[in-house]
């Protein structure tokens, strides 16, 4: 008489052939995509291409942020300070811009951006990879473009964020929709757009806002749940 196959070497043989349960890697919180950002001539080449500006649109994505003078705005990834000056602008004088970055190449190269273009306003931000370095209290809204897939433990480090707002204090993630696109990092490394929603509603932020505005990229605008 044969022994029955134990119920657990069952499930490993299903996962085996069909996969895992639809949705499993969506409950991952770590980080899709890992590399370097080192090399500033390169990574400046990529990012501040002009060609950038035809998909995404950054007059038009500062403006429906909404700033106004005065605010305070942390770029959280801001990499070789694309929105930098056009963030500064929105905010005025009276306002201020956190450049945050972890790669220090980067933030040495966002300091000589800053003093090279006069943008008093802007404060480039050495963050840790687990850490913003964002001051308790201190920014009205936090902008994570193009970043939020890099973030591991992006739960904790959402639910740290909260912290570093303001009363009133909004999050927008601006990241790659999960398909095939013309630019943008392979689907492997994007993470779905109700994946993002879910993460940060289980961080204690609800969607307040989504503008469709950009042809790639979801635009996702959260404030911390009452």
């Amino acid at each position: 008489m044969r022994k029955a196959t134990p119920a657990r070497t069952i499930v490993w043989l299903c996962l085996l052939l069909l996969g895992p349960p639809a949705g499993a890697e969506e409950r991952n919180h770590d980080a899709t995509s890992t590399h370097s950002f080192e090399d500033v001539d390169h990574w400046t080449a990529v990012f501040d291409d002009p060609e950038r500006d035809d998909y995404q649109k950054p007059d038009q994505l500062v403006a429906a942020l909404g700033l106004t003078p005065g605010m305070h705005v942390a770029d959280l990834g801001a990499g070789t300070g694309y929105l930098s000056g056009r963030l500064s602008a929105a905010v005025g004088p009276g306002g201020s811009v956190l450049a945050i970055d972890a790669e220090p190449a980067l933030v040495g190269h966002l300091r000589k951006r800053a003093e090279a273009e006069g943008l008093d306003n802007v404060t480039p931000v050495l963050a840790s990879l687990d850490s913003p370095r964002i001051p308790p209290g201190s920014v009205d809204l936090v902008l994570i473009l193009d970043t939020y897939h890099h973030i591991g433990d992006r739960v904790t480090y959402a639910r740290a964020l909260r912290s570093a707002l303001r009363p009133g204090g909004r999050i927008a993630i601006i990241d790659w929709q999960k398909r095939e696109l013309p630019v943008g990092p392979k689907p492997p490394h994007k993470l779905a757009r109700a994946h993002v929603v879910a993460e940060m509603r289980e961080a204690g932020y609800e969607l307040a806002d989504e503008p469709d505005l950009l042809p790639y990229q979801y635009f996702l605008v959260f404030r911390p749940e009452s």
